[in-house]
């Protein structure tokens, strides 16, 4: 079972935000929906969980369409960047509700992080400030036990702890109850230590998807002279390059045969927060 994105493509007016994506969400597996901002990953997820149900193409939910299907969307649960909750509602009030919605929902996890988090649940979600508010959706939608939970910038306005924390409930939650978790963000170096999988979109199109292990074991970097540098990687599949004073750097993806790198050349690996980087410069 998995949710399926089939060719979607989403115009508002002349800007096209997203176009043609295919790709699928497996079961019980943590993603890591990566992309700048304004590269499409929010309108995704809004189509995914029926806020956006007018675009091209189909997404189905453990093969049932997603589109006004009361059975396949109890399955999803979208933390959003955008308020969608009443301002006058009371923190306690949210997750009684999220019970109502979801069954499965954990109320006694939901008390315990609102004490980690030394957040005030009487409190209306409109008096918050933008970190709390962030935590009060986060602690919703981990708590829903949601088949299917995508959480949007999970960390908008959070200081270190709050965003270690935020990290370390994610991980035991999904250890306790395993579930397709997706973090959809433009911060790579936090979160690259959870992820399984990768979905790296620019400008509304696919560009990459593959686990973090097969992505990181194709991405390297390449530096030396100029002139070797560019004899080296003339046939390869060159992301980018950097100079460091009369040191060229060049950051290849792909599985190349690198056996013959010439003796005065250097390689290195290059992290996931590097390979965005470079997947999504401007030059791309």
């Amino acid at each position: 079972m998995s949710i399926e994105i089939k060719n979607v493509t989403k115009t508002f007016g002349k800007v096209k935000a997203l176009d043609g994506i295919s790709l699928v969400f497996e079961e019980e597996k943590i993603y890591g929906l990566l992309g700048r901002n304004g590269a499409g990953k929010s309108t995704l997820l809004n189509i995914i969980s029926n806020r956006l149900i007018k675009y091209d193409g189909e997404v189905l939910i453990d093969g049932e369409t997603s589109v006004e299907n009361d059975r396949a969307q109890s399955k999803v649960f979208l933390m959003s960047e955008v308020d969608t909750y009443p301002n006058a509602m009371k923190c306690k009030d949210i997750l009684k509700w999220i019970k109502e919605f979801y069954p499965e929902a954990d109320l006694n996890l939901a008390d315990s992080l609102i004490e980690k988090f030394q957040l005030d649940k009487k409190k209306s979600i409109g008096s918050l400030s933008t970190g709390y508010k962030t935590i009060m959706k986060f602690i919703a939608a981990i708590c829903s036990n949601a088949k299917y939970t995508f959480l949007d910038e999970p960390i908008l306005g959070l200081d270190a702890n709050h965003r270690e924390l935020v990290y370390k409930t994610v991980l035991e939650s999904y250890s306790e109850n395993p579930r397709t978790i997706v973090i959809s963000t433009h911060i790579i170096e936090e979160v690259a230590s959870l992820l399984e999988e990768v979905v790296i979109i620019n400008e509304g199109s696919l560009i990459e998807t593959d686990s973090v292990e097969n992505l990181l074991s194709r991405g390297f970097s390449v530096s030396g002279k100029a002139g070797e540098i560019d004899e080296f990687i003339k046939d390869k599949n060159v992301i980018g390059t950097d100079f460091v004073g009369s040191v060229k750097i060049a950051y290849i993806l792909g599985d190349e045969n690198i056996d013959s790198l010439p003796a005065s050349l250097e390689i290195t690996p290059i992290n996931l927060q590097k390979l965005f980087i470079e997947l999504t410069g401007e030059e791309k």
